[in-house]
């Protein structure tokens, strides 16, 4: 396995069955929900010697949205939230890519949602390299970005008794990413 992203130069593909997307997010003021979307796909290109001229292309179909409850998922799809019928699909497009030494990265780009255009800086970590048992070259990365999802315009919510709200605004994003180079 190699973890030096200098002699990776090429094009890849996330390999989604290996891949996750996923979100936190605080309910309740209390307590964290985690959720992630099951149906995505995407591209990667990299430039190890030149990181800054690496990209990234990421479609999401947000109808795959899965928190563990069938009841709360139906509303995240519904015109409080997503508008899945309407939105069906997420989209990231990386503007810039940086190195920021050693296996960190730093990737900023644009992210619609609900027909809303947005700039989302994520920083990454670099997991390494290595050929798996079926000859694929793969790569690996995690990542994590905060969002407000107010930003999108995602603002239903629910007063508490208690004071405050039912769902955050902030949203912790978190990425496990496998890529395999294209033939």
């Amino acid at each position: 396995m190699s973890t030096d992203l200098t002699i990776l130069t090429g094009d890849y593909t996330i390999d989604a069955a290996h891949s996750t997307i996923g979100f936190t997010v605080r309910h309740a003021m209390v307590t964290n929900v985690k959720g992630k979307f099951g149906d995505f796909s995407g591209s990667l290109h990299l430039d190890g010697s030149d990181p800054s001229a690496s990209t990234a292309s990421i479609d999401v179909k947000m109808e795959s949205i899965d928190t563990g409850s069938a009841d709360r998922d139906g509303h995240l799809k519904s015109a409080d939230f997503f508008k899945t019928e309407e939105f069906p699909t997420m989209t990231f497009r990386s503007t810039k890519a940086e190195s920021l030494g050693g296996d960190d990265y730093r990737i900023t780009g644009d992210l619609e949602i609900l027909g809303t255009t947005r700039p989302v800086t994520i920083d990454l970590e670099f997991n390494g390299a290595a050929k798996d048992p079926f000859g694929n070259e793969r790569v690996g990365f995690e990542g994590k970005a905060e969002i407000k999802r107010s930003d999108w315009g995602l603002t239903w919510n629910a007063a508490l008794e208690t004071g405050g709200v039912l769902v955050s605004d902030k949203i912790k994003l978190h990425f496990d990413i496998s890529a395999i180079r294209n033939a």
